[in-house]
């Protein structure tokens, strides 16, 4: 039976190896093997933030997880904890978006469900905090997923990475109705 439950801080090691066979394998015509390890390193995994706030979940089935990924309040909009540096200030529901975070699924579960189940898991967490939009980072094999959930295209971006690579992304929006 598939669970949805808030992600734990002794959880990290387990969800960023999820989030590195995510990335290895469904970023495959998407992205360079380059630019995946390069992602891997410098910019995918785990923002602790999510975990204290709890708002990063899992889902799993038993004791195994099959996907991750979260919402919220904060001003970061992505990257794991190499990417963090000083305060991550609280956003102002009222005029600012909530940001859908992080969101990965384990190659072996994908196009299942899960990653739509997460999501609105997620927004409803959102909408219940106050916030009447959504916004999110996505990476190029999650654009389609998130165009299907309602989401509009805001800019694609290439971001660039410490190793010199440099990675397209697409900044989404959606209001939560």
């Amino acid at each position: 039976m598939v669970t949805i439950r808030p992600a734990e801080p002794g959880e990290i090691p387990a969800l960023n190896a999820l989030i590195r066979a995510s990335a290895t394998e469904l970023s495959r015509g998407f992205y360079t093997p380059e630019e995946t390890v390069s992602l891997i390193t410098h910019l995918f995994g785990v923002d602790s933030q999510l975990l204290h706030d709890r708002s990063y979940f899992v889902v799993e089935d038993g004791d195994t997880l099959l996907a991750c990924g979260g919402w919220s309040a904060r001003r970061t909009l992505f990257g794991g904890d190499q990417t963090k540096d000083g305060a991550d200030p609280r956003l102002d529901p009222a005029n600012e978006p909530a940001r859908i975070r992080a969101f990965f699924v384990h190659p072996t579960a994908a196009r299942r469900g899960l990653g739509r189940l997460l999501l609105i898991h997620c927004e409803d967490a959102a909408r219940a905090a106050g916030f009447t939009h959504a916004e999110l980072m996505s990476t190029l094999p999650g654009v389609p997923f998130y165009r299907r959930q309602g989401y509009a295209i805001l800019e694609k971006i290439r971001h660039p990475l410490p190793d010199g690579c440099t990675a397209g992304f697409v900044r989404m929006a959606k209001r939560l109705g």
